[in-house]
This record gives C-alpha cells, sequence and structure tokens, in this order.
C-alpha cells in the first residue's frame, strides 16, 4: 500500500493551522478582560462629550472591534507572512469603515483639543485650578521622553558595562555581590520614599528632574545588571579568544565581538526600562514640592481630580496619548523580545 505522501503533508498543515488557531483564540479570549478597557479608552476618547461616555456607543464599537480583532488573530496565526500584512490592512479598513457606518455622528477628536490649547485646564475648571500653574501637556510630555529616555540610556550603558564584569572576571566578593542583586529586589521600593527623600534634600536635587532619574536608575539597575549577566555566559569565550588570538584588543573584542551576541538583550532591557520610567509616578510625584516639574503621570493624575466632574472624554484622550510612545516603543522591537530569555540569547 502507497502513502500519498502530499496527502499528508496537506492533512498535517491543516491540522497544525487548526490548532494553532484555537490556541490563538483561547488567549485572546482570557486576554479579552485586558484589552476591553483600552478598547473603551480609545473610544471614549473619541466620542464622550460633556464629560460623560454614552454605554451603547461603548458596547457598539466593543461588537465592531472585538469580532475584527479576533478574526484578524486566527487569520495572522493561519495565514502565511506574505498574507498577513494584506490581512490587517484589510481588517483596519473594516473597522474603521463600520465605525464609521454606525458611529459616524459620534466620532470627534473635541477631547483632544489640550493637546493645541495650554490652557485647557484652567479653562475647564477656571482659576482655582493649581493655581493657574497647570502645564501645557507637551511640557510634560518632553519631561516625561527626558526622565525615560535619560534613565534607559543610563541602565543600558551601566547594566551592560557592569554584567560584562562579572561574567568574564573573577574577583574576590563576586559571589555575594551576584547574590545581593537579587536580594536588593526583595524589598518594595515604595518603602525607601522617604530615606530618598532626605538624601535628594541634602545633595540638593529636589524639585529637579535628576532626582527621579537617579533614583529609578539605582532601583532598576540591579536586576537588569542580573539579566544581561546571563546574556554574557551564553556568550562562548572561545568566540572572543579567538578574535584576541587574531590580533584583536580586549576592548575590540568586546565591541565587535561580544556586543553583538547580547544585542537582544540590550535591546529588551531597554524597553523594559523606559516602560519603567515613562509610567513612574510615585517618586516623580514623591520627590518635589509643589509643581517645580510635570510628567505624564503626574499631568494625568491631575487631570482626573477634579471637584466639579471629570471630564472623561479628555482624561481618556490623554491617556490614549499616554501609552503611544511604551505602544509604538513595543511594535518597534516586539521581534527582539520575543527572542528574549532570561539568562541566555537565542541563535
Amino acid at each position: 500500500m502507497t502513502r500519498d505522501w502530499n496527502q499528508l503533508a496537506a492533512v498535517s498543515i491543516r491540522d497544525r493551522r487548526m490548532k494553532m488557531a484555537a490556541l490563538t483564540l483561547f488567549l485572546v479570549a482570557v486576554s479579552a478582560p485586558i484589552v476591553l478597557p483600552y478598547f473603551w479608552m480609545v473610544m471614549i476618547a473619541f466620542t464622550a462629550r460633556t464629560g460623560g461616555a454614552d454605554a451603547d456607543t461603548l458596547w457598539t464599537a466593543c461588537a465592531i472591534l472585538v469580532p475584527v480583532t479576533l478574526g484578524y488573530s486566527i487569520a495572522y496565526a493561519s495565514l502565511s507572512v506574505r498574507y498577513r500584512a494584506i490581512t490587517g490592512a484589510a481588517a483596519l479598513i473594516l473597522a474603521t469603515s463600520l465605525l464609521w457606518f454606525f458611529l459616524g455622528d459620534d466620532l470627534h477628536l473635541n477631547n483632544f483639543r489640550f493637546m493645541i490649547n495650554p490652557n485647557i485646564v484652567e479653562d475647564i475648571r477656571g482659576a482655582a485650578t493649581a493655581g493657574g500653574q497647570f502645564p501645557w501637556v507637551w511640557n510634560a510630555f518632553g519631561n516625561s521622553l527626558i526622565l525615560a529616555g535619560t534613565q534607559t540610556l543610563i541602565v543600558v550603558t551601566v547594566s551592560t558595562l557592569a554584567a560584562y564584569y562579572l561574567s568574564r572576571f573573577s574577583f574576590q566578593g563576586r559571589a555575594t555581590f551576584l547574590q545581593s542583586l537579587l536580594v536588593l529586589q526583595a524589598f518594595p521600593a515604595i518603602t525607601l520614599v522617604i530615606p530618598i527623600f532626605l538624601i535628594v534634600y541634602w545633595v540638593g536635587l529636589l524639585n529637579t528632574l535628576y532626582a527621579p532619574i537617579l533614583v529609578i536608575t539605582a532601583l532598576e539597575l540591579p536586576f537588569f545588571i542580573f539579566i544581561m549577566k546571563g546574556f554574557f555566559d551564553a556568550v562562548p569565550w572561545d568566540i572572543e579568544m579567538s578574535a584576541m588570538t587574531d590580533g584583536a584588543s580586549r576592548r575590540q573584542a568586546f565591541w565587535m565581538v561580544v556586543l553583538p551576541q547580547v544585542r537582544v538583550g540590550m535591546i529588551a532591557i531597554g524597553v523594559f526600562a523606559f516602560i519603567k520610567g515613562w509610567e513612574e509616578y510615585v517618586f516623580v510625584t514623591g520627590l518635589r514640592t509643589g509643581n517645580s516639574y510635570w510628567v505624564m503621570s503626574t499631568y494625568l493624575y491631575y487631570v482626573r481630580e477634579d471637584v466639579m466632574g471629570v471630564d472623561y472624554g479628555m482624561v481618556a484622550a490623554v491617556s490614549l496619548l499616554y501609552v503611544m510612545p511604551s505602544l509604538i516603543l513595543y511594535l518597534f522591537c516586539q521581534k527582539y523580545l520575543t527572542q528574549m530569555t532570561i539568562g541566555g540569547v537565542k541563535g
């Protein structure tokens, strides 16, 4: 009895695609409690009027977006790479068309007026708001970029160099130092707010962006150093030794041979460090008095604090602007994050 190998291969491919589609459907279903609030945030930002949100509008939008998202997720897992971009564009066009058809009269950009009006919050609340010191959103946005970007640069640089040294050199106290890296992560950072505030005050950095940058960096470095050490440990010593045998110096071997091998780890910790700095609220608030500087987290907090009634549309619009940098960064770096394994490199 001869077997039809082409038929068996086709059956195998079909079964695999069905299993992947079922798995994707399951993962999307269990993710619904997390994804649904983001759908609502987007729709509130584009539909809410006079401070409130219409529940019928939100459920109509979900009835459109959820099936389209589920269908695209299943198609993404089932189709080849060549057809994924086409499917994504088709899903985007379909969702936009349906939203415009069913909610065209409710869609507007009025909630984003804070982006072009520096005094929008004072205009809404009156002169009693923050003593007239509420900033323009782009000032807070710029400060958040400075904080997150500077902290990310320091974290990636220091953790990479420190991890390389810990991975390649043996010195007295090395084992104790490695153990302390994880022990430091066992204590909640919020318990250090008061002593850190006193230290920052004594060194003269209170009410400056330097304080939260240095504090967040110091608190995050132990964990990132530990992660990067695992990546360097996974790079064979023979590769580096071969480069030095061929005439390269230790520094040249590090830059041209070892560092490219741990690029995935550097990008991964860079993304996580940026997100941590971008979303920080406790220390950027605790290390200032008054309104010396603003970042996006404090801006969002005070936008929603209104004794006269919360403008939910504006809060959702500010929230949407707030999440965009992290979302864009993730989309550009997701292929590197999926290759990351704690304590090693892929390839």
